[in-house]
């Protein structure tokens, strides 16, 4: 299949946002269980930096991106749940293209209510809401929450969620006006700024700490939520916004009061049809429920994906950023 106007964005070598450039790329033809898919959204992610810069590596040349939604043009031998036409979302490798073609038992049919945008806004990042909150370590209602940048990608589906199973979210952010948005979403507290963190949260829970830390920034942050658990408590690494956090010896987690580290890859719990249904259906009933919102912060053209990521690695975005085919 041949079309003059389609194209990928494409890394050759590992590097800053310059690296990903714009090259034609027909579409690749279905084999047995795939579909192609025409894009109408596509997520960025802060894990599309990580295989940019070559901290998590990919064989080269790849197309970056994690996420998209589009409608279906063609399947592939043995595909019944899917059909020319279907709208669908995915999680998948290499989606910063005009089309996909990929897993269809990775590919979920979209209800009605959700649009395209909603769904590649939402997809990864909402699943690892799902999987930080649901899956890993269930959060109970009247525990106590620390989360780290409660209003980007993951963090404004993962604060309101959370108080939605009845926990305390006490948020951690940069600026005062992340804060007030940070409360919108459900936060009780917010810490502005990244000092002396763990004793602004010991002070807000009365010396206790909290049961559970929801780590996104990485090198600057993982001593403080490490710092601000109870004993028995969860550190819950998912991100390195500020760089790999730095190693951390047994030794550390047993002075803490027996603390519970992990770092958990969605893949992992979304490896098998029945676990991707099951994690789709949570997250588009939370969304048609009005209980999370797909906050669509900014839009690039598919061919300005460096200027996305550059707005994304800066911290100055908000929400969700898409790319548009």
């Amino acid at each position: 299949m041949t079309l003059p106007n389609a194209y990928a964005i494409r890394v050759h070598q590992t590097g800053g946002p310059e690296v990903m450039v714009a090259e034609a790329a027909p579409p690749r033809a279905p084999g047995p269980g795939e579909a192609l898919v025409r894009q109408t959204a596509v997520g960025v992610n802060f894990i599309d930096t990580y295989h940019r810069t070559g901290l998590y590596k990919l064989p080269l040349p790849f197309v970056p991106g994690s996420e998209g939604a589009g409608i279906v043009e063609e399947v592939g031998e043995g595909v019944t749940h899917l059909g020319p036409g279907d709208r669908v979302a995915y999680v998948g490798r290499g989606t910063y293209a005009t089309h996909y073609t990929g897993r269809a038992a990775g590919m979920v049919a979209l209800p009605a209510a959700i649009s395209d945008e909603e769904a590649a806004a939402v997809m990864l990042k909402g699943m690892t809401a799902w999987m930080l909150l649901e899956e890993i370590r269930p959060l109970q209602k009247g525990e106590t929450a620390l989360v780290w940048a409660p209003v980007g990608g993951v963090g404004s589906l993962l604060t309101p969620w959370a108080k939605h199973i009845g926990a305390r979210v006490i948020a951690v952010t940069s600026s005062a006006a992340k804060a007030e948005r940070a409360k919108a979403l459900g936060a009780s507290d917010v810490v502005i700024g990244y000092d002396d963190v763990a004793e602004k949260v010991r002070e807000l829970t009365g010396g206790k700490g909290v049961d559970v830390a929801y780590d996104s920034v990485g090198k600057i942050s993982a001593e403080a939520s490490l710092s601000s658990l109870k004993p028995r408590g969860w550190f819950i690494s998912y991100g390195n916004a500020s760089g790999p956090a730095d190693p951390i010896p047994p030794g550390r987690l047993a002075a803490g009061g027996s603390l519970v580290m992990t770092r958990p890859t969605l893949f992992n719990f979304t490896d098998t049809p029945e676990a991707l249904a099951r994690a789709s259906r949570r997250l588009f009933g939370l969304l048609a429920e009005g209980v999370l919102e797909a906050d669509i912060g900014q839009r690039f053209p598919l061919k300005d994906a460096p200027e996305a990521h550059r707005a994304l690695e800066s911290g100055t975005t908000r929400g969700a950023t898409l790319l548009m085919p």
